[in-house]
Parts: C-alpha cells; structure tokens; sequence
C-alpha cells in the first residue's frame, strides 16, 4: 500500500488484512520504488499524487526495473488524461477517489487472479511505433505529431492490435465512462489519425470493421 495519508492508508490496510492479506505500507514515492523493486508482492495498490517521485514515475521505474507486479492506482483526480498517464506509465487498473472499499478489494483480487502481465514499453506494429513514456509516435523514421487524443486513440488501438473494438470500448478507455457525446466522436478521430499515421505513407493500418468498430493491424 503506497499512501501519503495516514488514515486513508490505516483504514485500507485495515480492509486488506480483514480479507486475509497481509501487507506492507510507504508513504512516498522513494520507498515505494525500493519496496516494489526488492520485494514479490502480489499486487501493488499505488496513490498517484505522493511525495516525489510521484505514483506515475514509481510505476514508470518499477517497469523499467522488470518489475510486471499488478498496480492499482489510486487518485482524486478523475480525468481521463490522467487515466491514460497511470496507464502509459503502466498501470493494469485505475480507481478514483472516492471510492468504495467493496470495489477496491474486488479489483485487487480480479489483479492477484490475473498476476504479472510483463508488457513492452515502446509498442511496435509493422514500422509503427509508439513510445508511451516519451509520448512519441514514429512511422520508420518519420515523426508522427498526434494531440493527447489521438495519442491516446492510437495507443488504445496499438495495445489491441488485430483485435476489433467496439466503439462503445474506445470511449470508455480513451474518453471516460461519463462521456455522454455520440459515438460518432470516435469516427472523427480515426479519420484524425488516419490522415496522420496512414494516408501520407501510403498505408491502411486502421481497418473499419463494418457494424463492429474499428481494428488496427
């Protein structure tokens, strides 16, 4: 458990340990690396904003560091740019504050169940290539400029490749699940992205999937 505050921590270690779990509490991001990085944990339950190194670059060093333990990130903030960064950084879940216990717990069994997913930090598709930590897109040599959106959009389809996905996923992993805008949203922006990372290379890498969604691969 990595939380500045001591009764949040108290009362989450307390409802760990009720359901059987022992555990193991810092309060800054520096005793968090060297716990995630020197210990086999099971699962790892990470507050974003902590004394530095924040929640995100402790995920970022405990991947760099082959560390593919299951992370909950936990934070007060609830926009979806956010999301995406604890997710970039390497994340498997997010939770925001506030939340309720029942919900973190199930969500820490659903990671144990799952255990270590070792995934790449730079993801390659064909001469495609995204860099999630320096937030950089590259087709062979050539850069690619993206908004935070389309970066986004790309790395959602880029870390499914060759799977289809619904629109109704794309909004809710790249936008949030309160967005209340029409899926017609997530047609502009492949057509964004198409124009970008596609047309001027002579390419069709994002595939429609008629009545399904959208397929990249």
């Amino acid at each position: 458990m990595v939380e500045d505050d001591e009764a949040m921590s108290s009362m989450l270690c307390r409802g760990l340990r009720r359901a059987g779990y022992a555990v193991d509490a810092v309060a800054t991001g520096t005793d968090a690396v060297w716990s995630v990085t020197e210990t086999d944990y099971d699962a790892v339950v990470l507050d974003a904003m902590i004394p530095p190194p924040d929640g995100f670059e402790v995920c970022r060093r405990a991947r760099a560091a082959d560390r593919w333990v299951p992370i909950l990130m936990l934070t007060a903030r609830d926009a979806v740019d956010d999301k995406v960064r604890g997710l970039d950084a390497g994340a498997d879940d997010y939770l925001t504050k506030p939340f309720a216990l029942d919900e973190l717990l199930a969500r820490v069994r659903a990671l144990i169940r799952r255990g270590p997913q070792q995934r790449p930090t730079v993801l390659r598709v064909d001469d495609l290539v995204l860099d999630p930590a320096g937030h950089t897109v590259h087709r062979a040599d050539t850069a690619i400029d993206l908004s935070p959106r389309e970066f986004s959009l790309l790395h959602e389809l880029m870390r499914h490749a060759g799977e289809t996905l619904s629109r109704t996923h794309l909004i809710e992993h790249v936008w949030d699940f309160a967005y209340d805008g029409g899926s017609n949203m997530v047609d502009v922006y492949i057509r964004h992205l198409r124009d970008k990372v596609d047309r001027p290379f002579g390419r069709s890498t994002i595939q429609t999937v008629r009545g399904a969604g959208y397929r990249l691969g």
